[in-house]
């Protein structure tokens, strides 16, 4: 006997659901256990690719039918980031404890977006965790975001309501008398420029400042430029520094910045899509001195965090600031005193998103199942598998380190006539290895070879595999 109603998904056999359910998560626990047997990444055949040109079904597939698919035409051509060999972009690995919490988080189904309910409080948790990580005030506020691309638009919106005050979320910024202007450095991620769009204020009122031979943003250069637009009749209200430059791994001068914010009354975000997270390791925490004193910050968790996408997180100074940027309140979102509708603020009023899925439930799991404790030595492991890989460069006249390694990122080519290109055909020859998977960058306009060694599972031995194969490659297209 069924024991739901005909129009309902659920299956008409539970027993046999759940078993293949099992098996389910039995081949994602065993593709993660047993990773380095496979190639960190691999190209899509045709024939794999044109399967997935099929029309809109119209009627259903058995889930065992499914299951495979997944397992021979998506799990083998992933991007390969669990792998340890996955060095190209800054992406976590990862963890098994986050991927069964977000199935539990699957399981319950649940929008965050507000009211009365438990994963709320789970949040919160992690807002006051965050607040204590930062050195922030218990005044301040936190959301879960898709990413700190995300994070980094919505800090923006908070410092342009700030600036300007709740009115300008009716009435815009077509009619002020002055221009709004944002600093950052050159070397900082393009969704800042982004933001500045994306906000209407437009990409060209983003001044990129020059940076100094650590890759940090040359602070002379800001106060000047500052000045300038001042007496140009410009309205200077933002700064972005950086914590972890999305080319070399580079902080900047977070005191100083914070010192010149303070003086010229301006917003400071510092972007921390990697690098904030540095916090929980004793080694990196005391190069990002001066964090504590910026009024927002954004960072992923999904990153040096070791947390399953997506976990991005925005942490604001004053939670007051921040709910004035964003809470909208309506008749149907109505907050009542006690019932599921109590609860008030909800998340939804700290961000653009009334759909939220629970994202702070694997970011839970993982912090209380590892501890700052062991996130910061994994995080330190990372950083030391950069020195290492710089002083293995440096013992191979053919290599050539072209930035300094400042947290986890190692920027380095092969030295060769027509080295840009050559050096790109290298990175592309890796990634179809399945050896490893590095990037490219740019680096004072030279190409480099670009490894970001995030994944906690890297070990000397995939530092090593990397090396040996760039050395072969280079030598075989320079000889």
């Amino acid at each position: 006997m069924k024991n739901h109603s005909e129009d309902s998904l659920d299956p008409d056999d539970w027993t046999a659901f759940r078993a293949q359910s099992h098996r389910m998560l039995d081949d994602m626990l065993d593709y993660v256990e047993h990773i380095r047997q496979r190639p960190v990444w691999q190209p899509i055949p045709d024939v794999i690719r044109q399967r997935f040109d099929e029309a809109l079904p119209q009627t259903g597939t058995d889930l065992t039918t499914l299951h495979q698919r997944f397992m021979h035409e998506i799990l083998p051509y992933a991007v390969g980031n669990v792998h340890p060999g996955f060095m190209g972009w800054v992406h976590g690995g990862g963890t098994p404890i986050g991927m069964v919490a977000d199935m539990l988080a699957a399981g319950l189904n649940a929008n965050l977006g507000g009211r009365n309910q438990m994963p709320v409080e789970v949040e919160r948790q992690i807002v006051r965790w965050m607040r204590e990580l930062f050195q922030f005030p218990d005044s301040a506020s936190g959301v879960f975001v898709t990413g700190t691309s995300m994070a980094n638009l919505m800090s923006v919106l908070v410092a342009k309501t700030a600036t300007l005050g709740t009115g300008v979320r009716q009435s815009g910024v077509q009619n002020l008398d002055s221009k709004l202007v944002a600093y950052t450095s050159a070397e900082a991620h393009g969704c800042i420029a982004q933001a500045m769009d994306l906000s209407g204020l437009g990409s060209a009122a983003l001044r990129r400042i020059p940076t100094d031979d650590q890759h940090q943003m040359h602070t002379e250069a800001l106060q000047a430029a500052i000045a300038a637009d001042r007496e140009a009749g410009l309205h200077p209200f933002f700064i972005a520094g950086t914590a972890g430059t999305v080319d070399v791994g580079a902080i900047d001068d977070l005191n100083a910045l914070a010192d010149i914010a303070r003086d010229q009354s301006l917003w400071l975000h510092i972007d921390g899509a990697y690098g904030a997270l540095g916090m929980m390791s004793d080694e990196v925490a005391p190069k990002l001195a001066g964090i504590e004193r910026a009024d927002s910050i954004a960072f992923d968790f999904h990153k040096w965090g070791q947390v399953q996408y997506d976990a991005g997180f925005l942490l604001v100074r004053d939670g007051s600031l921040h709910m004035q940027a964003f809470a909208a309140p309506v008749a149907y979102l109505r907050r009542e005193a006690r019932g599921l509708a109590a609860g008030s603020p909800w998340p939804c009023d700290f961000g653009p998103d009334l759909s939220r899925g629970f994202r702070a439930l694997k970011t839970w799991f993982t912090i209380q199942a590892f501890g700052t404790e062991k996130l910061g030595e994994t995080i330190s492991h990372t950083c030391h598998l950069a020195r290492y890989l710089a002083q293995q460069i440096a013992l191979h006249p053919a290599l050539e380190l072209l930035a300094p390694v400042n947290l986890n990122i190692v920027c380095f080519r092969y030295r060769c006539d027509d080295a840009d290109h050559v050096n790109r055909e290298i990175v592309a020859d890796l990634h179809e290895s399945g050896i490893a998977v590095p990037s490219t960058t740019t680096v004072k306009g030279q190409l480099a070879i670009r490894a970001a060694i995030v994944n906690h599972r890297t070990g000397k031995q995939d530092i090593d595999a990397l090396l040996c194969a760039v050395l072969a490659m280079g030598k075989a297209r320079c000889t």
